[in-house]
This record gives structure tokens, C-alpha cells and sequence, in this order.
């Protein structure tokens, strides 16, 4: 099968990628939060408010998803993206919005994912 070379964006790229990343992992959290809150929602119309606004920073995630593949490989895009999401939704909205606790088995996880992203960040 052939491959499929595409054309990149200029060297200078660190404040976009950076931008990309952080804008990724933010509606990451506030997606898993908004459907966080709308499963615990005593009405139907606040469990459609929050179930739209989880899928519309969904959505935001994919543009910035799109966005950080102008810039960077998706093998790299894709794990680095994820890992933080799992990062951000653990410690940010699971621990610091709803108070959920965190095993040391989960905490090693994520120090996992951690050195994860760090090895295939910089390659």
C-alpha cells in the first residue's frame, strides 16, 4: 500500500502546538465534567444542557486534534492527546471538581501515562 506523504506547516510551531495541546486536554475535562454532571441531573432539561455542552467540547477536542495534526505526527498527536485527557479528567475533574478519590494503583497509572507521553513526546 502506498504512503501518503503530506506537506508540513513551517518550523516555527512550539506556541501552536502548545496552544493546540492545552486548548485539547481543557475541553477534554470540561466534556467528561458536563457529562459527569448531566448523568447526575434531577431533570431532563438540565441532563440536555449538560449532554450539549459535553458533545460540543468534544467536538472542540476533535478541531484541536485536527489542528495538532498540521503540526505533528499523529502517532505522536494521538497518545499525547490521550494521556493527557486521562491526566486531566483523573486529577481535574474526578479529584478537584467532585471530591472522587484516587487509589495508589491509579496514581501509579498515571505516572505511567506520564512517562508515557514523555517518551513518545520526545522522540
Amino acid at each position: 500500500m502506498p504512503k501518503l506523504r503530506l506537506q508540513t506547516l513551517p518550523v516555527d510551531r512550539t506556541g501552536s502546538v502548545v496552544a493546540l495541546v492545552g486548548a485539547n486536554l481543557l475541553f477534554n475535562v470540561i466534556a467528561n465534567a458536563s457529562f459527569k454532571v448531566s448523568a447526575h441531573s434531577p431533570d431532563w432539561r438540565r441532563f440536555l444542557l449538560w449532554q450539549a455542552i459535553g458533545n460540543l467540547s468534544g467536538f472542540i477536542t476533535v478541531l484541536t486534534l485536527t489542528g495538532l495534526l498540521r503540526y505533528i505526527p499523529l502517532s505522536v498527536a494521538f497518545p499525547v492527546t490521550t494521556g493527557l485527557a486521562v491526566i486531566g479528567v483523573q486529577v481535574l475533574a474526578a479529584v478537584w471538581l467532585f471530591g472522587e478519590t484516587v487509589s495508589p494503583a491509579q496514581w501509579f497509572g498515571t505516572a505511567l501515562i506520564v512517562l508515557g507521553i514523555l517518551l513518545i513526546g520526545g522522540r
